[in-house]
């Protein structure tokens, strides 16, 4: 028999990255009446990364749990980038219903669309909300028809269009059902979500069955499940059974239980359906297996998500400078941290090569540039190669190739140089309308490939006024070859320290990335030449000095300022014969092949070692 529990709601706030999901879960325990711990944050709560907190955006999806009204309410907080889609997929198993943020001036960008996509899928019901409406270029109405027409395109259901209303303003704790009256307190919402979101439901002739979406890891209680409650109860001690990919079930005892209480968790002795736990007691656990009875061993669902798109190579640090500034960067200790990664994160995966590098597979270079950033942080050397996209076979035997949907929102006055940016590209505009404020919304489709290292050339071209936003939209026959780098590299020829004279000698052969006193070695990229094709310079070179005095004075040294790049940029700007050296103090770039006379006898010959590729 299907019943429900009315005691436990089950919601994921999905939009596009910064819209204001994490401010307005902090609004939501405000209301509450959630008490935090002195150690945690005030704010934003649910980004406790450090790199969350850096960039102002979500990175991975977490749980947490409000008490409102005797009812427990379940919230999972889903990043908004469209690199990390996969973190959205899990969060959305677990759930009964969405809370569909968007900002009042925007609108549904791509990374709306692609979470709504997956949420009607599941046959989720959202409950729309106008956020940030005190901008001054809100336009709450217009976003509202821009969200009801994406909801019937995406449904072809006309009653979407009844879904509840609300316009509100998160950081300040303001929600209202019109953007004239909205208050001092997000309490309308919280009562539409015990309302309309449906309680979770369950067979209670089922014993026991847990879907595992989530994977943590505690220093005393080992690897930590986490997942939904789909059938039956569950007690400390009890004897289950755990089915993963190959079907297979092996036996557990549960340990520890724990359910979430704000932020943190709190130990449980018994855990009811419908409820989102974290289950000790299993070392070997994979995202999406299934727990369960011995009895009733009948694997869950697993979770489904979409193919990576771009590829990267991974390899020890090989340059003069390995380990002088990290303490891990051997190819073993590289291969286990990213087998750690690969349990927790669903959406990355990673093949060893023969020649002892590693391709590590992802949604896009943004989300595998921030598994880079984390191991540089623990203290990892290592070098990365330039992203590549995966590309695959159609049925007729045809190369495909995968397409972003991209949307620009620029100043009038730029259309016309990101129009010819687009067409550079192999893009296509599928439309174009005009905005307040003298500014104008492309919608293109571009290949993946080659947006990448675009985005700083648009912000250049754009100076810093345009907006892009981007989510993968499928796979199309190929489109072409591309020219995404007209320049070459400039390469130091030995090892030495840079000097002041010798950098400034050599900058009007191009951009300089080093400043004097950097360590530099043969074959280390420390410039962007003027022309293409790479120039083998000096910049260790220091001014000869004689006894005999000049007729005029000495010229004055004086150096262009360097910004330094940081990991996404270096990424971005090197060639496939290139490699950027990561360690947690430096990001610098180097040849694959470091010895200059080994590179010119493999390029008078037209290729590289296959090794090296």
């Amino acid at each position: 028999m299907i019943i429900t529990n009315d005691k436990i709601r089950n919601i994921a706030i999905i939009a596009h990255v910064d819209h204001g999901k994490t401010t307005l879960v902090d609004a939501l325990f405000k209301e509450a009446g959630v008490q935090l711990k002195k150690s945690e944050n005030m704010t934003r709560v649910m980004d406790s990364g450090v790199l969350e907190r850096e960039r102002g955006i979500t990175i991975s999806a977490k749980n947490c749990a409000i008490e409102y009204k005797g009812v427990k309410i379940n919230i999972l907080d889903t990043p908004g980038h469209a690199d990390f889609g996969g973190e959205v997929e899990r969060a959305l198993a677990m759930v009964d219903g969405v809370v569909l943020l968007c900002d009042a001036a925007e609108g549904p960008l791509p990374q709306t669309r692609f979470v709504l996509e997956k949420a009607l899928a599941k046959g989720l019901k959202p409950i729309i909300v106008i956020n940030k409406i005190d901008r001054k270029d809100a336009r709450p109405m217009e976003v509202l028809d821009d969200v009801y027409e994406l909801l019937i395109d995406l449904s072809g259901d006309e009653n979407m269009l009844n879904c509840p209303v609300f316009f509100a303003v998160g950081r300040d704790g303001k929600c209202g059902t019109s953007p004239d009256a909205a208050t001092e307190s997000v309490s309308i919402l919280l009562d539409s979500i015990l309302e309309n979101i449906p309680a979770p439901s369950y067979d209670d002739a089922e014993p026991f069955g847990m879907l595992v979406c989530d994977l943590s890891y505690s220093d005393f209680l080992g690897r930590l499940a986490i997942g939904r409650v789909m059938n039956g109860t569950a007690h400390v001690n009890d004897s289950l059974v755990c089915i993963g990919i190959d079907g297979n079930p092996a036996p557990l005892r549960i340990t520890k239980l724990q359910t979430y209480d704000g932020p943190s968790f709190k130990e449980t002795l018994i855990v009811n359906p419908g409820d989102i736990i974290v289950l000790s007691g299993i070392e070997n656990v994979e995202i999406g297996d299934t727990i369960c009875t011995k009895s009733n061993a009948k694997a869950l669902e697993r979770v489904k998500v979409a193919e990576p798109t771009v590829e990267m190579v991974f390899c020890q640090n090989h340059t003069p400078l390995a380990l002088t500034e990290g303490s891990i960067g051997t190819s073993a200790k590289i291969h286990d941290r990213l087998v750690r990664e690969t349990l927790k994160n669903i959406s990355i995966r990673f093949e060893n090569n023969p020649d002892d590098t590693f391709t590590v597979k992802g949604r896009g270079e943004f989300q595998i540039c921030i598994l880079i950033e984390s191991m540089r942080r623990e203290g990892f050397e290592l070098c990365v190669g330039r992203p590549k996209v995966i590309f695959k076979i159609g049925p007729a035997g045809e190369k495909l190739e995968p397409i972003e949907e991209v949307i620009f929102d620029v100043p009038s006055e730029y259309q016309g140089t990101v129009m010819e940016k687009i067409g550079l590209r192999k893009g296509t505009v599928s439309d174009m309308k005009y905005l307040p404020s003298d500014r104008v919304k492309i919608v293109c489709d571009i290949p993946s490939r080659t947006l990448i290292g675009f985005r700083d050339d648009f912000l250049t071209s754009t100076k810093g006024t345009g907006i892009m936003n981007s989510s993968l939209k499928g796979y199309e026959e190929y489109k072409g070859d591309v020219r995404t780098r007209a320049s070459g590299s400039l390469v130091c020829d030995r090892r030495g320290k840079a000097v002041a004279y010798g950098i400034w000698e050599l900058e009007d052969r191009g951009r300089m990335f080093i400043v004097p006193g950097d360590e530099l070695y043969e074959g280390m990229i420390v410039g962007e030449h003027n022309k293409e094709g790479d120039l083998m310079i000096n910049p260790t070179k220091t001014k000869k000095l004689t006894n005999l005095r000049a007729s005029g004075k000495d010229e004055a040294v004086s150096l262009v300022p360097v910004v330094p790049l940081t990991l996404e940029q270096a990424v971005q700007f090197i060639a496939d014969d290139e490699y950027v050296e990561v360690t947690p103090k430096s990001v610098r770039m180097c040849k694959k092949i470091l010895n200059t006379q080994q590179r010119r006898i493999f390029n008078s010959r037209g290729e590289i070692p296959e090794y090296l590729k």
